[in-house]
């Protein structure tokens, strides 16, 4: 009996490997060069962690009025003014389980909060050229803030909120000095506790370190606030755990500034954080080459590996995150940055930003301007939705070195798997007409023989139909991704691949491999 079990089981493993290498077809054709590489996977030790909810999006407070180049691509997508009882919105967020959500922005800064005891009226944000940012103050009204946390709690969210860091303070030739006054901002963190919301963490200020965008706080002014904002987060939640972390400054990395203030805050900040936009202006046509050029996409490292080197030599246990990333600053540009090509520098950030310790990585946005997970006006999910949601499923927390040998075209990232065995590798083509086929090599495998019968190879192939990247749809294994009519989010199905064989991927196009046969030391 049992020889006949395993004989079906062989029989249904070999059915399901036929049938991926039918489907593979579909994938990408077969059309263009072919050339071979290897990955190397070092298992020895893992190099880098990042959080199981590493992924995170951003909602910001940006008004309709709110245009870029001429284009307004903002919508209702404010913090204010957002549908919250659209259905695909509440199913894209619990389909993370859970997603982190950063709300903040550029106007954070100038957000006021209408409790109790704020005696300024509470009214929306409204355009004025004159204005710092375009923009007088606005108001978060308490009814809204109930809303935002019911829908949260309802989507199963961790909530980082941004702080309006500048009030209190006096702007002068760009500076802006003085300390923070708190006392708006203790309101709404007390009214928060009294109504038992959860927070996962308080950060104060947006852009403000280093030069500023619109005004600066010197390293040694925001470290003092901080110290602030941490006895406020201590004292409103006494007798309360775990607490919210308080996370810090929220801006551009600028070395000398970044030093400076890790130096000074010492534990004030459990978390520090920084934004990138390295792809420049959304106006820029040449975003997609950029995006597309290996080089290109390396430039960012060096932030990455700076920020670690920053924090490892201070001794500290504060951690890095990317609290904010939109790659093309102004709301990014519409069929690039909201369409297939984006992937590529998407999943690439968050390759690299793993591999140098970043728990974290917030993407600007959830929804709004033209770089949105989801579309602004329908809610659909764009491609980099489902980039991001199979990135949260299968990569794991340890961070494997990983170098491939081949073309240059190829960018190579691998975790220990997520909640299963083994590891998942992604690779990334970013070559219009090549198919490269991809052996894994693996050093400290600890199951070094396989046999018949091995759990097959799980592949999730991403391309944009007829290699359109300027495509607001995904392919997975050759099949659209979109959500039903109940607003449902699409289930993400694998290839079955016999292990033995190559990875393929076709040109402009990106795979994830979970390969489960597999024990390296690093993920022991």
């Amino acid at each position: 009996m049992s020889c006949q079990i395993r004989l079906l089981g062989l029989c249904l493993w070999m059915y399901l490997a036929s049938l991926s290498f039918i489907g593979m077809g579909a994938v990408y054709g077969r059309e263009g060069e072919a050339v071979k590489g290897i990955v190397l996977v070092h298992g020895k030790s893992y190099i880098g962690t990042i959080d199981s909810d590493f992924i995170c999006a951003t909602l910001d407070w940006w008004p309709p009025q709110k245009c870029d180049y001429g284009k307004c691509s903002w919508g209702h997508a404010s913090l204010l003014n957002l549908d919250l009882n659209n259905k695909i919105l509440l199913n894209a967020v619990k389909a993370f389980s859970p997603l982190k959500i950063r709300l903040g922005g550029t106007l954070q800064d100038k957000v006021i909060y209408g409790t109790e005891e704020n005696r300024k009226p509470c009214t929306p944000f409204v355009w004025n050229s004159k204005e710092m940012f375009g923009f007088t103050q606005g108001c978060l009204p308490m009814y809204r803030w109930d809303e935002l946390n019911r829908f949260f709690q309802k989507a199963g969210a961790k909530i980082i909120f941004g702080l309006n860091a500048l009030a209190g303070k006096s702007i002068k030739a760009g500076f802006a000095v003085g300390p923070w006054n708190y006392t708006n901002a203790e309101s709404l963190i007390r009214y928060t506790v009294r109504k038992k919301y959860t927070i996962h963490g308080w950060e104060l200020g947006n852009e403000l370190c280093g030069n500023g965008i619109g005004a600066s706080v010197t390293a040694h002014q925001y470290a003092s606030d901080v110290a602030a904002l941490r006895n406020i987060v201590q004292n409103a939640y006494r007798g309360i755990f775990p607490k919210p972390l308080v996370i810090a400054p929220g801006g551009f990395f600028d070395s000398n500034w970044f030093k400076e203030f890790v130096s000074i805050s010492g534990e004030s900040a459990d978390v520090v954080t920084h934004h990138i936009y390295n792809l420049g202006p959304g106006v820029d046509d040449h975003l997609t080459e950029k995006i597309l050029d290996p080089s290109y996409l390396d430039g960012e490292a060096n932030t990455f590996r700076s920020l670690k080197n920053i924090l490892y030599s201070s001794a500290t246990s504060v951690i890095p995150w990317v609290g904010e990333a939109g790659g093309a600053y102004n709301s990014g540009h519409h069929l690039v940055s909201d369409a297939f090509v984006y992937s590529f520098w998407y999943l690439d950030q968050l390759g690299m930003s793993a591999v140098y310790d970043t728990r974290t990585y917030c993407r600007q946005s959830l929804i709004g301007g033209n770089y949105g997970l989801l579309n602004t006006s329908t809610f659909m999910p764009n491609p980099d939705y489902y980039s991001a949601l199979l990135w949260h499923r299968l990569m794991g927390q340890r961070v494997l070195s990983t170098t491939f040998y081949g073309t240059k075209k190829i960018r190579s990232y691998a975790h220990c798997a997520k909640e299963s065995k083994g590891i998942t590798i992604l690779l990334l083509n970013l070559d219009n007409s090549t198919t490269v086929q991809v052996r894994p090599y693996l050093k400290f495998n600890i199951l070094a023989h396989h046999g018949e019968g091995e759990p097959a190879r799980r592949e999730y192939h991403l391309t944009a139909p007829d290699r359109n990247l300027h495509s607001q749809i995904m392919l997975l294994n050759g099949k659209i991704l979109t959500v039903n009519s109940a607003g449902e989010i699409p289930p993400m199905e694998p290839l079955y691949v016999d292990s033995s064989k190559p990875i393929l991927i076709g040109p402009l196009s990106i795979v994830f491999a979970h390969i489960p046969n597999v024990l390296l030391k690093a993920c022991s």
